[in-house]
């Protein structure tokens, strides 16, 4: 992301942190009891991976022993802090109770970042029972690097050990003893400007100990004396016809013995089983291949494709190998792929339009964060890609930060596709980025890159979901470090399309990107999105959004002071701690100051937020439709683009379609209404009404009805359009053209839109509330975050619309672990008067939101006496015990909370 006021608030930011004062320099308490030490129990059956179950660390300012005493067992850890297979340093200690929630308030300031500038303690025991198997260290995910020890003995240097996505393999057979066993990290300190690991930019404010530790499993590997290693399947699937694949199954055959021996290696996918001996000298290595010449079964009739979800299923195969020596199994290796073709050509404008298996597809995703302590909780991570599908989006951009194996296990069985690449504005991209953050590179940074590009493209390669790899973001890489990117890929039989950048840039060998990263990045109208130029709906824009997302009130309040709240409304100029560490991003000016123009000044903290909701539905509903409707076009169609962001690593009061807390507002409901299987939308550029048709299969017979109201619910116009026919896979039809000017028309008005099948039975409604006074933008002066508006829409019309009661019955089943409660809202309302945006939330007996909740729909528009009937579902268990309530709520809607059992 184009991030270029950030270095000196970056800076500042450091040198504030680095006077904060130790909060434990005083050590542990020494009256706590400490819980047993992590003890990993490994078995010797060749092939077994074990993964450490956790460490005890502690920091080495505090350790006065040598590396020998600290990395032997029996070693007493008395006093050290515990943390969990995956752990940061400061997230191990947040779990030791440490530290105060980082995420509320400006707690996260308190935490003292001196402790984090030396080295740390890793340490971690395990058992085996029999030595006469080979024993070797798996890794990676070490932030930023590490010297490694095995019962005092160092085996590794930190020097070797250095990158967080770098994979190390060592030998340790020699030093593993029966019984207990030692495994010590001692951790370096991380700093992304310096360290090719990973960084925050200007999403959140940084962690203290900037994720040092370590954040990936540590697997003990247990085999004879020939080891199986990178096994993998490279797919070649018949496109356009699908009717065949052929399979290529590749693994390396290591001799870790020091006499020669012959293996055989064997293996299965499906019913088709191969083999083949191999003779190997001491020590050698030999690729071993399978191929459709040798093994006919590996060309496959019909075979089982996966689809992007929407587009079909989403089967895998499943591939098993085993090295065995006289007859014995030496190791075992086992992989999981699926069969799928993408391509992703440049068209005739230059953009990057994606293929999947033939079908071009308009790329819909968001900017992923993780966790902002690096925690790896795989419901949480579920739920959250779960959402993504509810909001019809396709794609996953990881911008760094690239998740652990089970991530992308999801992202197969889910079939939502993933965007990887390397991160901007630190070391990643210091080399060729100007004078932003990350320093140049060295000599000694190139392998480091190289060793890390390998890692990642023999980790994702088999992965369905993964479709490119951008080895740039906001610039791309020089020749040299193209070279070396595109050298490890190479290696690694990578047979996605690889991007250069995720900007508008274009390295030596690969050429232009085919993307676009213009902006915005904060507080653009909503009729912004339909101009063909800058950030508007034409080509492929990696990243872009109006900027803030202001959360629901109960996260809210879940996250910020009162005092705090207080000012948020107040106070447009006020810098906000939960917004960016970046001068550029750090206030809500642009935002406020549209709020208030556009809605009115807020009255109060509630104001604030229904008005924040409103404009966050308009915005985000506006950026999907816009590139929605131009997917297609003759000329500059878009073929992609990314919301930044889909969701925050932490508690943020920007760039997020769902919060921390996985709340819903306006911009998640925004983004679900825009992305509807069939769907009706309005444009603001042209005021035409089209159908957008994003299944595979055309729709006929369809009727559009649309009518303009005041804000009192009188009509004063209305148009009914039948026979409508709309082909798949994106394409859309103009069905009619609102008036310019209509007789009678209030400045700020009501547009409905419904769209019924050709039984009469609507598929899609939607609600736009519009001015006669348009928002103008001043184009001449476009900053790479947004484009200035120079008058805004008036919408303050809204505030004089009657308030509306909305009836609701509710009743909830369970089945499964999972509750689903269905509600009828109905508007009771005695006059014309419509409820606008009434939103329901699930809730407990306190009044709690009870999350994470999938809804069939939410945040709808009633006229009098009409009624809708929602369903929501949660698990059963996040009830905690509660009878199930319904709270709902409104921009004219009195809120009120009916019982749901």
């Amino acid at each position: 992301m184009n991030r270029q006021r950030l270095a000196t608030a970056t800076a500042i930011l450091g040198l504030l942190g680095s006077l904060t004062t130790s909060a434990w320099a005083g050590g542990p308490d020494p009256g706590r009891q400490d819980p047993p030490a992590p003890v990993t129990r490994v078995p010797a059956a060749p092939g077994t991976a074990t993964a450490l179950s956790g460490y005890a660390i502690r920091s080495t300012a505090e350790v006065s022993d040598p590396a020998s005493a600290v990395s032997s067992p029996g070693y007493p850890a008395t006093g050290w802090h515990r943390a969990g297979p995956r752990s940061t340093v400061l997230a191990a200690l947040l779990a030791d109770g440490v530290y105060a929630d980082p995420f509320y308030s400006t707690d996260q300031r308190k935490i003292p970042k001196a402790d984090f500038r030396v080295p740390w303690w890793y340490r971690s025991d395990f058992t085996v029972a029999d030595t006469s198997a080979r024993t070797y260290l798996d890794f990676s995910g070490v932030i930023s690097a590490a010297d490694v020890y095995v019962d005092g003995k160092r085996v590794a240097t930190a020097k070797d050990v250095t990158g967080a996505y770098t994979h190390h393999e060592l030998d340790v057979t020699s030093l593993v003893r029966r019984g207990t066993n030692t495994v010590a990290f001692r951790i370096r300190p991380n700093d992304p400007v310096k360290n090719l690991t990973m960084g925050w930019i200007d999403w959140l404010q940084p962690p203290p100990d900037e994720n040092m530790g370590i954040v990936r499993d540590v697997v003990v590997r247990r085999g004879g004396p020939v080891a199986l290693r990178d096994a993998h399947v490279v797919t070649k699937l018949d496109v356009p016809s699908l009717a065949s694949a052929d399979l290529t199954v590749k693994a390396r055959a290591r001799n870790d013995s020091g006499a020669p021996v012959t293996a055989t290696v064997s293996g299965s996918i499906g019913p088709t089983t191969f083999s083949r001996p191999v003779s190997l000298a001491a020590h050698e290595t030999r690729t071993v291949t399978f191929t459709p010449s040798d093994v006919p079964g590996l060309h496959l009739t019909s075979p089982k494709v996966w689809w992007p979800a929407g587009m079909g299923g989403q089967p895998l195969y499943d591939l098993h190998l085993t090295a065995s020596v006289s007859g014995t199994p030496s190791d075992t290796a086992h992989e999981t792929f699926g069969i799928r073709d993408v391509k992703a050509p440049l068209n005739s404008d230059g953009a990057r339009q994606y293929r999947v298996n033939g079908r071009a597809l308009l790329i819909k995703g968001g900017g992923w964060s993780p966790d902002e302590f690096l925690r790896w909780d795989r419901r949480y991570v579920e739920d959250r890609l779960r959402y993504a599908l509810d909001l019809g989006l396709n794609t996953i951009r990881l911008e760094g930060h690239l998740e652990p194996d089970e991530f992308f296990d999801l992202a197969d069985r889910y079939g939502i596709l993933t965007l990887p690449g390397w991160e901007c504005c630190d070391k990643w991209e210091g080399q060729v980025n100007g004078d932003e953050p990350g320093d140049k590179w060295t000599a000694a940074d190139y392998p480091v890159a190289k060793a890390s590009m390998a890692a990642e493209a023999a980790r994702l390669r088999d992965h369905p979901s993964v479709v490119s790899f951008l080895i740039g973001s906001d610039f791309a890489p020089d020749a040299t470090i193209e070279k070396t990117y595109l050298d490890a890929l190479k290696a690694a039989d990578w047979n996605t399309p690889v991007v250069a950048a995720a900007s508008d840039n274009a390295s030596p060998r690969l050429g232009s990107s085919g993307m676009k990263m213009t902006g915005p990045y904060d507080w653009i109208p909503p009729g912004y999105w339909y101009a063909k130029r800058e950030g508007g709906a034409t080509g492929f824009n990696s990243e872009t959004s109006a900027g803030p997302d202001i959360p629901t009130l109960d996260t809210l309040r879940r996250m910020m002071t009162p005092a705090e709240l207080d000012t948020l409304w107040k106070d447009p100029s006020a810098r906000q701690y939960h917004r960016s560490p970046s001068s550029t991003f750090g206030t809500l000016k642009l935002y406020d100051d549209a709020l208030a123009g556009r809605y009115g000044a807020p009255t109060g903290l509630t104001d604030y937020v229904k008005k924040a909701q409103l404009a966050q539905y308009e915005n985000v509903r506006a950026q999907f439709e816009a590139y929605g409707r131009n997917a297609t076009d003759a000329a500059k169609p878009s073929t992609g683009v990314v919301y930044w962001m889909f969701n925050s690593g932490w508690t943020s009061l920007h760039w997020q379609l769902t919060d921390r807390y996985l709340d819903q507002g306006g911009a998640y409901f925004g983004a679900r209404k825009a992305n509807e299987p069939l769907h009706v939308q309005y444009s603001y550029d042209d005021r035409s009404v089209v159908v957008v048709d994003n299944r595979h299969t055309a729709a006929s017979g369809l009727t559009v009805r649309a009518a303009l109201f005041n804000p009192d619910g009188s009509q004063k116009y209305g148009k009914t359009v039948t026979g409508v026919t709309v082909r798949g896979d994106g394409a859309h039809a103009r069905a009619l053209t609102l008036p310019s000017s209509v007789s009678g028309l209030a400045t700020t008005y009501l547009l409905r839109l419904t769209l019924t099948d050709s039984s009469g039975k609507e598929v899609s409604r939607n609600v736009y509330w519009l001015s006669t006074r348009p928002d103008t933008l001043d184009w001449a002066h476009t900053d790479w975050y947004y484009t200035p508006t120079t008058s805004y829409a008036d919408l303050r019309g809204l505030a004089s619309m009657a308030r509306v009661p909305v009836s609701a019955t509710a009743s909830t089943v369970t089945s499964h672990g999972t509750s689903t409660t269905t509600v009828t809202l109905r508007n009771t309302g005695n006059d014309t008067t419509p409820s606008l945006l009434t939103d329901v939330h699930l809730v407990d007996a306190g009044g709690r939101p009870v999350l994470p909740v999938r809804w069939s729909d939410n945040e709808v528009s009633l006229w009098p006496g009409e009624s809708v009937t929602l369903t929501a579902r949660c698990r059963t268990a996040d009830l905690h015990g509660s009878a199930p309530r319904l709270r709902i709520s409104g921009w004219n809607t009195p809120e009120h909370t009916v019982p749901a059992a």
